[in-house]
């Protein structure tokens, strides 16, 4: 672990930033800020960052293979014209829920989009008020799951024969068996309980061996856990204590991309953390990831 460095690549500060992706046609990393309701996408060649304005919270964005992206601006799915930084509604979620917002959001390898809810104002209101819905190339919208806190990190194993999942406030990570062909999701069972320091479970992405890294929202870390046995692997400390999220990328995939949140920290704790709401680059872990995958609508 002596080679692992971690650099802040994007100096500015989210409130809430989320849900990296790195786009390998671009050579980009795309990811949002929540509560700043913007999407970014920057560029390692051009050390640049270019914006879009989404007018609600944005829980996440993907690309699209029409072209553009799709992301979750409050309970609307909508597509977003890069060029022209238009936003288009496509279909809504939760309808009865006002209070509701989109959070975590990805793509799965056929083309589906998986994305869950969240009480907008949590921590206070009513436990358990969100949901997990798949959204279908032509726009059908399924709900999988519902009685979910805080719909977080989502993955596929390599088969496509388990879907991993965090609804954080259960401090735990699950897996399901998942059917490829329709995206039915069952058999929902415990991977790995996280433990007391570690901080609450939040974004989280799969190495090309299988195996987990997860965001510790207070926890100022991204931890590697083994699914087929619960067990920590690694554990990668950051600057910061409000770790969000995490996907590999670069050109061979072997960099950890990590982003972060400023919103919610002290004065004392925001002199203590100047890096806070940054994005970091993890190297030299020895591992390397997957392609993300494109929303076929």
């Amino acid at each position: 672990m002596s080679s692992v460095k971690v650099h802040p690549i994007v100096k500015s500060t989210a409130l809430i930033g989320e849900g990296p992706v790195w786009e390998e046609s671009e050579q980009t990393l795309l990811f949002v800020d929540i509560i700043g309701q913007k999407i970014h996408r920057w560029s390692p060649v051009t050390n640049r960052i270019q914006s879009v304005e989404t007018a609600d919270t944005v829980g996440f964005a993907v690309p699209r293979r029409s072209g553009g992206y799709v992301a979750g601006v409050g309970r609307n799915i909508v597509a977003v014209d890069w060029q022209t930084h238009k936003v288009t509604s496509l279909v809504e979620v939760d309808e009865d829920k006002p209070n509701n917002r989109l959070n975590d959001g990805k793509a799965d390898p056929s083309g589906r989009l998986l994305t869950g809810t969240m009480l907008k104002d949590y921590p206070s209101g009513e436990r358990k008020q969100g949901a997990l819905f798949s959204v279908a190339p032509d726009l059908t919208v399924t709900k999988h799951l519902s009685q979910v806190d805080i719909s977080n990190g989502m993955d596929w194993s390599e088969d496509q024969k388990t879907f991993f999942y965090i609804d954080s406030l259960a401090l735990t990570v699950d897996a399901f068996d998942h059917d490829p062909s329709t995206g039915h999701i069952g058999n929902r069972r415990v991977v790995c309980h996280i433990q007391e320091g570690e901080g609450i479970p939040d974004g989280m992405t799969l190495d090309a061996e299988g195996r987990l890294w997860v965001a510790c929202y207070d926890g100022g870390r991204v931890i590697n856990i083994d699914p087929a046995t619960g067990v920590r692997l690694k554990t990668i400390s950051l600057p910061v204590t409000k770790t969000t999220s995490c996907c590999f990328g670069g050109p061979d995939y072997s960099e950890l991309y990590v982003t972060s949140a400023s919103l919610g920290l002290n004065q004392s704790e925001s002199k203590q953390q100047p890096l806070a709401g940054s994005t970091f680059r993890v190297t030299g872990l020895g591992v390397k990831g997957r392609p993300s995958y494109a929303f076929s609508g």
